[in-house]
Formats: structure tokens, sequence, C-alpha cells
């Protein structure tokens, strides 16, 4: 048997989209805005699942903000299919961090 065929397939490396939301008070926000992130990121999930791109990993709330967090291959692609649900949430200031691999490959964008 020749093992040179059974090493496992080099990784691509994770992008992430990170999103972030400034809520409405210092905590958590209302009920009715982590409502709005929830079924935003229902919907996001459905979008990048139908591209392939990659999946939507959950959020984050405390500090008067909203994050919402996802994964792939691309970031670009990623946040191409994500954008215009990001876009449609009321809540500013709010922006999003491409990050292409390490901390040092991101690019930040204002919503």
């Amino acid at each position: 048997m020749d093992t040179l065929f059974d090493l496992p397939e080099p990784e691509m490396p994770e992008q992430a989209v990170i999103a972030h939301y400034r809520l409405s008070d210092d905590e958590y926000g209302s009920c009715a805005e982590r409502e709005a992130i929830f079924d935003a990121e229902r919907a996001m999930t459905v979008a990048v699942a139908k591209a392939g791109v990659g999946e939507v990993d959950g959020n984050e709330f405390g500090g008067g903000e909203a994050v919402v967090y996802a994964y792939g291959v691309d970031a670009e692609a990623l946040f191409k299919v994500m954008e215009p649900t990001l876009r449609n949430l009321p809540f500013r200031p709010a922006h999003v961090v491409l990050r292409r691999g390490s901390r040092e490959t991101e690019s930040r964008l204002d919503l």
C-alpha cells in the first residue's frame, strides 16, 4: 500500500464575516432588537447554505452590541450573500469585519 495517497487533503484557511450592531442600551438591547437579529440570522443561515459559501455560526449580545458570526473559505463571497440582510437591519452605527485568515488580513466596512 502506498501511504503517499492516503494523506489528508490540506484544509482551506477559514475566513470570516463578523457583523457588529450598536443596540439601544448598554446591555443586550430590547426584546424587539434581539428578535430582529435572530430573524436576520435565520434568513442568512438559509441563504448562505443555499449558496454553499459557508455557515452562519451564531451571535453574541452584550455591552450594547449584537455581533453575528459567519465562516467560509471566501469572506467576500460569504459577505455578498449576507449583505442584503445585514444592510436591512436598522441598528446603527454598524460595521462588518471581513477576515481573510489572520487579523492582519481583515478589513472593515461600514453598513
